[in-house]
């Protein structure tokens, strides 16, 4: 039975970005890029003007002094009058910068004059003027292969005027549901019945990453109908399943992907909750096998599915950062050993996290998953954490980083 940090490592070994696909760039936002994009032209691609201005010769206005204005010069346009000596050109924001003219005056300090225009301040060489590839030189890299496409690289993209963009396909991801005890969400059913809770999570948590899920319904308890759909489910490019993974007389899952060629690699991993946590692979498919409790579900695809999900769909930061919080409450482990991830809710404090138990951390507590920022990951050698001590966390959500004391 693996430890946590194995397991992970196991599955990411056998873990391959998908192919690649052209998408307009409308369509590419959250995506990931699969080629290196190198710049086809300076950026910017002319020496010009930040601000709404007066083009001017820098050694005419060493003290305040009145110009002549002999041109205006809107964005868009090119001149081809130089700014002789004593002399100013009305530029507007974006345009090139004239011949003879090493800077910019703001209009704003600047006063008209019956003369032309005055000039208030000193003007120093260069103020005010973006230079010709001072952003990006031609032939630099300015995306590399992996960058996610954020709208900062959609703009940039959109810069150098690409149309489509390289990037790695999305994964279509099976999700298949196993137990009589089962009901499907809006189904009638009778009170010895569950509502099947756990397809949705997964749903919302693989389109969260990106991915395509693609539900399967529920497998009844039976090899034939676990046949039928984990079949159906192998044509994704990855499958999980939720219960069924144990060795009892009804759990049908292991034996069936067995049955179907399918290679497992481990089906035990050494941490609370998640343990009877399989994976397997089948002509390079990966196959999770989370258990059916739910708290159980949302942590084992959070901890070993979602970075092998993001490394399928190109990713190349899979791993979620940890951080430090201090207790301000005791967090305790029922066995000593085994890594134990533990709810927690997050504040931050003068710029410090600090973490307090989420609730009851009984699996089948499920509000508690609700209620918490943060997962703490609670090493081996330990069963009691005090308030006051400090502990590794890592957030659930992108947002939970963004929480005000």
């Amino acid at each position: 039975m693996p430890r946590f940090e194995e397991a992970r490592q196991l599955i990411l070994e056998h873990i391959a970005p998908l192919g690649i696909e052209k998408v307009i760039l409308t369509e590419a936002d959250n995506r990931v890029l699969a080629e290196d994009i190198l710049a086809p032209w300076d950026m910017p691609r002319w020496t010009n003007s930040a601000m709404d201005g007066y083009a001017v010769r820098s050694q005419d206005c060493r003290q305040p002094s009145v110009l002549r204005v002999t041109g205006f010069l809107p964005a868009g346009a090119r001149s081809v009058e130089e700014v002789a000596p004593g002399c100013a050109i009305k530029i507007m924001t974006g345009a090139p910068l004239p011949p003879g003219a090493d800077a910019v005056v703001p209009v704003e300090e600047t006063e008209a004059s019956a003369d032309g225009v005055r000039i208030i301040n000193p003007v120093a060489q260069n103020a005010h003027v973006r230079f010709m590839g001072e952003d990006v030189r031609c032939g630099e890299c300015i995306l590399p292969r992996g960058s996610l496409l954020r709208p900062a690289e959609i703009g940039m993209l959109a810069s150098y005027g690409k149309v489509f963009v390289p990037v790695f396909r999305r994964a279509r991801i099976a999700i298949l549901a196993t137990g009589d005890e089962l009901a499907e969400l809006g189904e009638v059913f009778s009170e010895d019945k569950i509502i099947n809770s756990n397809t949705l999570a997964l749903h919302a948590a693989i389109k969260e990453i990106g991915g395509i899920p693609d539900i399967l319904g529920i497998a009844l308890d039976t090899r034939e109908d676990h046949l039928e759909k984990l079949t159906e489910g192998l044509k994704a490019d990855a499958l999980i399943t939720s219960a069924g993974v144990s060795t009892g007389d009804r759990d049908f899952v292991r034996p069936v992907l067995e049955e179907l060629g399918a290679r497992n690699l481990f089906c035990k991993v050494d941490i609370k909750p998640g343990r009877p946590t399989s994976f397997a692979v089948r002509d390079g498919k990966p196959i999770f096998s989370l258990p059916g409790n739910p708290v159980s579900t949302m942590i084992t695809f959070e901890e070993l599915v979602r970075p092998a999900l993001l490394k399928m769909m190109g990713h190349t930061r899979i791993i979620k950062p940890l951080f430090e919080a201090t207790l301000t409450t005791n967090l305790d482990k029922k066995r000593l050993g085994v890594l134990n991830f533990q709810r927690v809710s997050v504040e931050l404090r003068d710029g410090r996290y600090f973490a307090s138990c989420a609730g009851d951390q009984n699996t089948g507590i499920l509000k508690t998953m609700v209620r918490a920022d943060a997962l703490a990951l609670l090493p081996e050698d330990k069963d009691r954490f005090a308030a006051g001590e400090t502990v590794r966390i890592h957030f659930l959500s992108h947002q939970a980083t963004m929480l005000e004391g």
